[in-house]
């Protein structure tokens, strides 16, 4: 046999080669705290919080101690019970953004605005997503619309009145959406003023409710930008794990550019750890680099993982009527306290 057909093996050397040692680089101070997060997160500190099983188990029960270290390692807070408000509107328009699918935004869409309708406000949920999974997880089947979200931005004639329906939970209404409303995205482009579109559609409205929550689509593209144009906050919903965190630093500077160019009063009013399992070092790491990159940004309510969420999918209702004792209705419960407490409505 040709010994050219075997793989050339290099001798290791028989005697040991001198250690290299690298000169000690002098200590630089550290950079002050940014709100834009840095670009390589394996090079963010460690975690520093100190989190027992006896801290984490109880947080958001509704029968357990409140001044616990939540799983953000801070204190949480004692929010009061949200009053019924003494008149309707005008609204606070909010953005679910995140370029990342499957972080969560959807759910938190619908289950924070069925817990903030709980408290007697007006609630419209807008499905801004082509795929419609927002109305489809309130009941409503996109591929039955005669009519949605696409034909209120592309027809002048089409009024809000003729599209947004009530849902099944009391004061939350919905603007439906199915796979129409991706030729916006190609047609909206040759308009003039094509980012103020979906504001112009939403003026007649914000009086009418006071808080509007959008379900952005998992992209940075014109129907996002618009959803930002058109909205006073945003609430990022951020899955507990590292590729989540590489899309912050995208997603901070199309925020920054839409407030320099577009909407100056665009505000960040949270971020939202979400998909959060305490008993995973990892995901406990995720979230105190966030917290470290965001301080106080970052949401106290942490989501955490359970297997109710995709029921309600299939039932096509919120958690807080679907399991209403259930721990992660007590989660959107907290997080409608703390959006309410950041950004009042009504």
């Amino acid at each position: 046999m040709n010994e050219s057909t075997f793989p050339v093996t290099e001798h290791l050397p028989t005697q040991a080669e001198p250690t290299r040692t690298t000169p000690v680089q002098p200590a630089t101070p550290a950079a002050p705290r940014s709100l834009t997060p840095p670009d390589n997160y394996a090079e963010m500190p460690r975690p520093t919080a100190k989190l027992t099983a006896e801290d984490i188990a109880p947080v958001n029960d509704p029968h357990g101690p409140r001044n616990k270290i939540g799983p953000t390692g801070r204190p949480l807070p004692d929010l009061p019970e949200p009053q019924p408000p003494t008149k309707t509107g005008p609204a606070q328009v909010i953005a679910m953004c995140n370029q990342k699918g499957g972080v969560g935004k959807t759910t938190t869409t619908i289950n924070l605005g069925a817990a903030i309708a709980e408290t007697g406000r007006k609630v419209l949920l807008i499905d801004f997503d082509p795929q419609g999974s927002a109305s489809i997880g309130l009941g409503v089947q996109p591929h039955d619309l005669d009519i949605s979200v696409y034909n209120l931005l592309m027809q002048r004639d089409i009024t809000p009145d003729e599209v947004i329906r009530p849902t099944r939970v009391e004061n939350l209404d919905l603007l439906p959406a199915n796979i129409d409303l991706s030729a916006a995205e190609v047609q909206l482009v040759q308009e003039v003023a094509r980012e103020y579109t979906l504001q112009r559609v939403l003026e007649p409205i914000i009086p009418l409710y006071d808080v509007i929550l959008i379900d952005c689509a998992p992209s940075l593209g014109l129907l996002t930008v618009n959803a930002l144009t058109a909205s006073n906050g945003i609430v990022v919903p951020l899955e507990c794990e590292f590729f989540a965190l590489r899309g912050l630093a995208m997603l901070t500077d199309t925020i920054g550019k839409v407030q320099d160019r577009l909407n100056p009063k665009l505000e960040i009013v949270g971020i939202l750890g979400t998909m959060f399992d305490g008993r995973t070092t990892h995901a406990r790491e995720v979230l105190d680099r966030v917290v470290q990159a965001f301080d106080e940004r970052v949401f106290h309510t942490v989501i955490r993982r359970t297997v109710k969420f995709p029921e309600t999918t299939v039932v096509g209702e919120p958690i807080t009527t679907y399991a209403p004792s259930s721990q992660a209705a007590t989660q959107y419960r907290d997080l409608a306290k703390e959006v309410l407490a950041r950004c009042p409505a009504g």
